[in-house]
């Protein structure tokens, strides 16, 4: 393969950070506002985003939400984090170690499941129709091993339980990439990669650049956001109630909007 960048783990990934605060505290004599500060992937971002401007003017507070690679905002995050979301449930075991154990394991509540799907050129100049065009010779794929993709081609191809479909996807991968965000890059300044695979929701957030190409329902692969209190969230009712509005008709309507959903 070219390009062949592998994550040895989840704590080498370097990559900036997106810090966003929702919300204008209103300051009085009397009591400061309320600050939440929330922090994730990237993945879920443009979700968490609305969803937490909404909650923010509905309740008169400030939620502050940090996106992207963990090493960017772990430090940050074990000195004031009241939430932390997920990309996946493993990504939310990684953050639950890194975190030392700060993270309460009995709040934490499995969102809205986003979908594998193949991105391609404006256009689809090379005519992939769907997974099996991918295994055949000449393409040139992208993929993203780690960032709650750990393993995620892998899953998809090898659902046909064929060690030969297997090979013929390896043979055409390209570029590997430590997180979704390194691969947005990849795929903007390498023109030559004709396919990605990665989540839905990277198209949605980003229609100008591919668009996409379903995984048949054979293969498909589905992973969670979720998030979870902090020790001291836990003592901060607006931050549960932030959690409950995440699952409220308006939370659902919000992360539909960017490609996620309850139900397959």
């Amino acid at each position: 393969m070219n390009a062949l960048r592998l994550a040895m783990s989840l704590f080498l990934v370097v990559a900036p950070s997106a810090v966003w605060a929702a919300g204008t505290p209103a300051q009085s004599d009397e009591q400061s506002a309320v600050v939440l500060h929330l922090y994730g992937p990237g993945g879920p971002l443009p979700a968490m985003k609305e969803a937490a401007a909404t909650f923010s003017k509905e309740k008169h507070l400030q939620v502050v939400v940090t996106g992207g690679p963990l090493p960017q905002w772990l430090h940050d995050a074990q000195q004031n984090a009241d939430l932390i979301y997920s990309g996946s449930e493993e990504m939310m075991s990684d953050f639950q170690v890194a975190l030392l154990g700060t993270i309460d394991p009995a709040t934490i509540v499995p969102l809205y499941l986003r979908k594998s799907a193949i991105l391609v050129r404006p256009g689809n100049p090379s005519h992939i129709k769907g997974l099996e065009d991918l295994m055949k010779p000449g393409h040139r794929i992208l993929v993203v091993n780690g960032a709650g993709q750990r393993g995620l081609w892998e899953d998809v191809v090898g659902r046909r339980g064929d060690i030969a479909s297997i090979i013929r996807f390896r043979s055409n991968i390209a570029t590997v990439a430590p997180n979704s965000g390194d691969a947005r890059k990849d795929w903007v300044d390498d023109k030559s990669l004709d396919a990605w695979l990665i989540w839905n929701i990277w198209q949605v957030s980003n229609p100008s650049i591919a668009e996409i190409v379903p995984v048949d329902d054979a293969h498909q692969i589905y992973r969670d956001c979720g998030i979870g209190l902090t020790t001291q969230g836990k003592t901060r009712p607006e931050a549960a109630e932030f959690i409950q509005f995440l699952q409220s008709p308006e939370g659902t309507r919000i992360f539909q909007k960017w490609g996620w959903s309850e139900h397959p």
